[in-house]
């Protein structure tokens, strides 16, 4: 970076010296020209001042000390009778010279142009004389070029002294530049004092801090709520296997441990997986393809799923809404239906209810499940789908559940770019929302 800003001032001045250089160039011609057209009708008000004293024979005697301007006297016919540079036997006819006719209708022209006797481009200024001839004096203008020429080495070295003085100049700046940046702290990016240009870039550095914080806070709990989590049915399982190894279990009271040990283990197998299809669904790794899912019927065969589940707590389901067809992966949304209304099931009294809707509405595609369970209170609304969260650490116990289908939810929501919505009053049952857009 500071190279290229250092190769940046230096371009920007070489840029700046050449157009310095070609604009002075135009108007040092300029300048040049408009004085040398001012000397060439000075010269010929004085040739012609001493010529309408002296007659035309002036012109001879100043032959020897002419050297820069061309004179040309022209008879009213055009014939030239004299002319300092070839001789006028070897000139055409002038009259249908434009700065001739201008003379001889208004007394003086002028023209630049380029010349057929000289091939240089000239300036002709013309004026009529007393006795009616037309005097004309020429002066080439390329002798301007050759004058700038002449400047261009010492405006060339100028250049290189310049830009070996920007050189420096660019180094030390660019430092100057260069060091508070360097000098960042980036650890409370908002603490530094810099270009009021980079205060986008340090709250967009302090917000990433954060994430990072938060996420890595969250590992942390992750991690510590997972060895918790396998933790207790893996010593489970170890003490009653340690008591049936030991020979203290009777052998009518075997098939109840055996059976405790079953119930561990499928809880550590549902934890597990759980656990698998959240970092999937975080990483977003889902390696299945989308395709267009009947929500209405996915919730009906979700709800079939957990009949029996719903008749042991005497929980009544009712499906109602209309085909509506979302392109989604189809696991990943039973999943999402199957963990709410699971809960539905789990937090639901005794003879309660659990609704499932799915259809259009003008918010986008939806599915709405509705219990009549024992609620969820409004300060834990928000954190509900954070992994592990229990409202009811003892309820949950009971239950079976591992801590994580509400993520499992979150996820597969953010995977499908739809919003989850939560009502819930304690006491009164909880609704849940899943919006596809």
């Amino acid at each position: 970076m500071k190279s290229r800003i250092q190769r940046s001032m230096v371009f920007i001045l070489f840029i700046t010296l050449l157009t310095t250089y070609a604009l002075l160039a135009l108007v040092v011609y300029q300048q040049s020209f408009f004085n040398l057209e001012s000397e060439v009708e000075q010269e010929a008000d004085y040739m012609k001042a001493a010529i309408d004293i002296s007659g035309e024979q002036y012109l001879e005697t100043m032959d020897e000390v002419r050297q820069k301007a061309r004179v040309t006297v022209v008879q009213p016919s055009g014939q030239v009778l004299y002319d300092s540079g070839l001789g006028q036997e070897r000139l055409e006819n002038h009259r249908e010279r434009k700065e001739i006719k201008e003379a001889l209708q208004k007394g003086k022209g002028s023209d630049v142009r380029k010349s057929d006797t000289t091939k240089e481009r000239s300036i002709y200024y013309a004026i009529q004389l007393k006795n009616g001839n037309v005097l004309r004096v020429a002066r080439t203008v390329d002798n301007v070029w050759p004058m700038l020429l002449n400047v261009l080495p010492y405006m060339i070295g100028i250049g290189i002294v310049m830009i070996g003085i920007a050189i420096l100049l660019a180094r030390w700046q660019t430092g100057k530049l260069i060091r508070p940046i360097n000098e960042l702290d980036l650890e409370e990016p908002l603490e530094n004092e810099v270009y009021e240009e980079l205060q986008p870039l340090l709250e967009g550095l302090d917000r990433r801090n954060k994430e990072k914080e938060a996420v890595a806070q969250m590992r942390k709990e992750f991690s510590a709520n997972v060895s918790h989590e396998l933790k207790t049915p893996l010593t489970s399982i170890s003490g009653y296997a340690e008591i049936m190894k030991s020979g203290l279990v009777k052998p009518e009271d075997m098939q109840n441990f055996s059976e405790r040990i079953y119930n561990e283990a499928s809880r550590l197998i549902t934890l597990v997986e759980d656990i698998i299809q959240l970092s999937k669904l975080d990483e977003q790794k889902v390696e299945l393809e989308k395709e267009d899912v009947d929500l209405f019927m996915l919730c009906c065969e979700v709800c079939s799923r957990l009949s029996l589940q719903a008749e042991k707590k005497k929980v009544k389901i009712e499906v109602t809404g209309e085909p509506v067809i979302y392109s989604g992966i189809r696991q990943i949304l039973s999943e999402m239906i199957y963990n709410l209304c699971e809960n539905g099931i789990k937090y639901n009294i005794e003879g309660g209810t659990l609704s499932v809707w799915a259809g259009n509405t003008l918010q986008g595609k939806k599915v709405i499940i509705r219990d009549t369970g024992i609620g969820i209170p409004k300060e834990d609304q928000e954190r509900i789908f954070e992994r592990f969260y229990r409202v009811d650490k003892s309820h949950s116990k009971q239950s079976g559940g591992t801590g994580l289908g509400l993520s499992i939810v979150k996820h597969g929501a953010m995977l499908h770019h739809a919003d989850l919505r939560v009502k819930s009053e304690v006491g009164k049952g909880t609704t849940m929302e899943i919006i596809f857009s």
